[in-house]
């Protein structure tokens, strides 16, 4: 058998080596929580009328369910990252996806708009210290020049939950109610729970984590602008996606069954774009950041142009998330480099900066809706916070120049 130091996809850095084989083999484990967080995150939107429906409010008013698992992440991504950087990272991911599987099972049993708002608020909180503390494992079994391929590759599993896990469970939730799209990615969370378990390495937390060290990042400019970047220019994606639904029965013309034909263009696009992002990143993280920022803000017009024209806007979404996928994984690889010694702070604060785009999307989406501009006008709020983010990433380079500089690096 090859080992990880004669193999160029898993040689041993923080984990005991392993060979090819074992390495596939955990990165898929790896891949399936981020199935099952893709799963729950994204399907919200695609039944976002029955739920609303079946807790008696509004399209607008049952977006805030959308941002309440945002919140829950943003909430937890720095809080679990904070407390358990120290603990073994195998038995960290699996008490997350506990909780998870707990959070989604609550949202199943929800019987009000207020119960169903504090149970995503709970399904939420494990799923950005999943993702850190996952791409670090991955990234500690790649060598340094396939370190944005093996993230990539945990990212896949979010990605393809859109191609599979997202249209199954929106029909799932169609012909059976909405409750039965979160009973499933409860059963997704413990199938992931068994898998880590059984093909995920050993592996040590930091024991030289400290607080002080960890929010130490804070100190630090460009987390900051990369967090911001993230938070402001993905929110685009989320002002049409958490609105797709609607626009394809409303503004297209389209029946209801062809919502989860949209959603699975979506999830195409993320499964490209990751694939991409990963082979990107290994050229420039940077450059991809920005081709990724000004790409989504040239879809988002061209989706408010072609969304009244049935059909013709599903390419488009296709490449609303391929460039959206560039733009996550190369966010993700940014922050770990850096946020210096709190990589695991920095790794999962990527999700609860995604999730604040999640949040304020949506948020935005359903404010322009409520204001009568119609549900086109996410899209337009999308161009908007795609070049605002393109404009941070922009102050971001001419830091770094400046700083640089002044060392003379």
């Amino acid at each position: 058998m090859t080992t990880a130091a004669h193999d160029d996809t898993a040689p041993d850095l923080d984990v005991p080596s392993v060979s090819a084989r074992h390495f596939g083999l955990a990165v898929v484990a790896l891949a399936m929580g981020g199935f099952a967080i893709g799963t729950t995150e994204f399907v919200t939107m695609g039944l976002l009328p029955q739920i609303a429906g079946g807790v008696d409010v509004s399209i607008p008013t049952g977006g805030h369910i959308i941002s309440a698992y945002a919140v829950g992440v943003v909430v937890g991504a720095p809080l679990l990252a904070f407390l358990g950087a120290r603990l073994p990272r195998r038995a960290l991911l699996i008490a997350l996806m506990a909780a998870f599987a707990v959070g989604n099972a609550v949202s199943a049993l929800a019987t009000s708009y207020e119960q169903l708002m504090l149970a995503r608020f709970a399904a939420g909180l494990p799923h950005g210290a999943y993702f850190g503390v996952a791409s670090l494992v991955a990234a500690s079994m790649a060598r340094p020049s396939r370190k944005g391929r093996a993230v990539s590759q945990v990212m896949l599993g979010l990605s393809v939950a859109n191609v599979i896990g997202v249209p199954a469970a929106t029909v799932l939730g169609q012909e059976l109610g909405w409750r039965a799209a979160f009973w499933a990615a409860a059963g997704l969370a413990i199938v992931t729970l068994a898998l880590v378990a059984w093909f995920v390495p050993s592996c040590p937390g930091d024991a030289e984590a400290s607080g002080r060290r960890e929010l130490g990042a804070f100190k630090v400019p460009q987390v900051w602008l990369t967090l911001l970047a993230g938070a402001v220019g993905f929110g685009g994606m989320f002002a049409v996606y958490s609105y797709i639904a609607p626009v394809v029965t409303d503004v297209s013309g389209l029946g209801e069954r062809s919502v989860p034909v949209y959603l699975l263009f979506f999830g195409l696009g993320m499964v490209a774009g990751t694939w991409l992002a990963g082979i990107m990143a290994d050229w420039s993280i940077f450059r991809s950041l920005i081709i990724g920022g000004v790409g989504m803000a040239g879809t988002m017009l061209a989706f408010w142009l072609t969304a009244p024209h049935g059909w013709a806007a599903l390419p488009v979404v296709f490449l609303i998330t391929v460039l959206g996928s560039v733009l996550v994984v190369n966010l993700q690889l940014r922050l770990m480099d850096v946020a210096g010694d709190a990589q695991t702070l920095g790794a999962a604060m990527n999700h609860a900066s995604l999730n604040i785009a999640n949040a304020l999307g949506a948020w935005l989406g359903g404010l322009v809706i409520a204001a009568g501009y119609g549900l086109r006008a996410p899209a337009l709020v999308g161009l908007a916070l795609s070049l605002a983010g393109v404009a941070i990433l922009l102050v971001s380079a001419r830091l770094h120049v400046r700083g640089r500089a002044v060392t003379g690096g």
